[in-house]
């Protein structure tokens, strides 16, 4: 739940700040086949692309997401900061679904409420029954609220962190029935030191699993028991620079989990890490080329979902009108495009709409592809001595034919893709030190130079 700079550099100058959870990996219902990721956005500048509604995602392999409504909020609060962060999606007893999310909107951490908003959904296409849920009488924050269901008390249990007489951040709880009234709090886990970002996964081979940040690491704790303060913690932890906002994922395929990882060392990038064992508590991080988040997503929650409610999310909210083009041998750069030339650079930059392309019927030949900017409507991609540059199209067919490319399977793996020119039929669209230009391949490193992952 961290922007620029993180939470966890302001904890080091005031002891009273934050701490997160994110609980609840929801027993997957037997024909679910789909996830879906709620988050908010914000941009490395807090600039063009931030906002702190709840947005959704959503994903049919868990690892590469596509953002709904054009990467626009679903809803947004009406009441307390008038924005929230660290939207979390929990699938209820019933099936239907609650929200909640932080009360707090941009980046003041010494903001007080002692309220998380709460949004109940049948679908996650409607929301009903907003309002602020109050958890605890504190003079502090009630951080990246989460909720899981503890059958032994017959109750959902929603976490949270707050400041308590510690001096520091603590998970606490309430227990609640229905998200409108809450138990008093108590103290959930409490290391004895300063703890954030928690997530949880419930009654894994009889052991239940806490994640949650500590320092600048994501650590695990567990227990035999869901009861407030039996937490141990077992493990050292992940990180990939600055961490935190930890999300545990079951896949619905194989006996793999994800650990999603959110850093502020650039703000806003997720991480990745597998395994097969939570009991080991040892993780492997993933190939940034296996997964995709959505553009500026921060703090994110995941829950499974059905086929019949993704097809129903993508027609209600509709799937993006742009793409994005990730390399695939420089997984971290994206195809952009900056003083008009076509590059790939490491994401997050601004302006991020740079990088988003409306892949468009060819001007030359309409079974081929043009690139369209998103953010530059009247110029398209196009080779100018072999390097693409983003010019106005000028009507021309010269310019049509420099601006069209046939799309094929990747050169360096098939299940991506590559860009053959129109009128330079022997040429592909690749990347030379970072500058995207059309040239011949015949390499291994040409091939994987010249292919890209179409998603958004």
């Amino acid at each position: 739940m961290t922007p620029n700079p993180s939470r966890r550099l302001f904890l080091g100058a005031a002891a009273s700040v934050p701490v997160a959870l994110t609980l609840g990996v929801p027993a997957a219902h037997a024909a679910d086949s789909a996830y879906v990721m709620g988050y908010f956005t914000e941009s490395t500048s807090l600039g063009l692309g931030t906002d702190y509604g709840l947005h959704l995602a959503v994903s049919t392999d868990g690892l590469r997401w596509m953002p709904l409504n054009q990467n626009n909020p679903v809803v947004t609060p009406t009441e307390g900061a008038l924005g929230l962060r660290d939207p979390f999606i929990l699938r209820k007893q019933d099936g239907t679904f609650v929200v909640l999310a932080t009360d707090l909107k941009g980046t003041d951490w010494s903001y007080v409420s002692q309220y998380v908003h709460v949004w109940n959904s049948t679908d996650l296409r409607t929301f009903t029954g907003y309002h602020r849920l109050k958890l605890h009488d504190l003079n502090t924050h009630s951080w990246a609220p989460e909720a899981f269901w503890d059958a032994g008390r017959g109750q959902y249990a929603l976490i949270y962190s707050a400041v308590n007489d510690s001096g520091h951040n603590v998970l606490m709880v309430n227990y609640t029935t229905d998200f409108v009234t809450a138990s008093a709090p108590q103290v959930f886990f409490d290391p004895g030191y300063d703890v954030i970002d928690g997530d949880m996964a419930v009654g894994v081979n009889g052991v239940n699993y806490l994640y949650f940040k500590k320092d600048q690491t994501l650590v695990g704790a567990r227990s035999t028991s869901l009861d407030p303060g039996s937490f141990t913690v077992f493990n050292t932890g992940v990180a990939h620079g600055g961490t935190e906002a930890p999300t545990l994922v079951k896949s619905l395929t194989s006996s793999t989990w994800w650990l999603w990882g959110d850093t502020y060392t650039p703000n806003g990038v997720f991480y990745a890490w597998q395994s097969t064992d939570l009991a080991a508590g040892t993780w492997t991080a993933l190939d940034q080329k296996t997964y995709t988040q959505p553009v500026n997503s921060k703090h994110c929650g995941i829950t499974t979902i059905t086929s019949t409610q993704y097809s129903n999310l993508v027609a209600h909210w509709g799937a993006p009108a742009w793409n994005r083009l990730k390399s695939y041998n420089y997984p971290d750069r994206y195809v952009r495009h900056s003083n008009y030339i076509g590059r790939i650079d490491a994401y997050p930059f601004d302006l991020y709409t740079d990088s988003e392309w409306k892949l468009v019927p060819g001007l030359a030949d309409s079974s081929g592809v043009s690139f369209q900017s998103v953010n530059y409507p009247t110029r398209y991609l196009r080779h100018y001595n072999y390097q693409l540059q983003l010019d106005v199209n000028d009507g021309t067919s010269t310019f049509a034919g420099d601006a069209t490319f046939y799309r094929t399977a990747g050169l360096a793996d098939a299940g991506w893709s590559s860009f053959r020119s129109y009128n330079n039929p022997t040429r592909y669209i690749r990347h030379s030190n970072y500058v995207l230009r059309i040239d011949p391949i015949s390499t291994t490193t040409e091939q994987q130079d010249a292919t890209f992952y179409v998603g958004y």
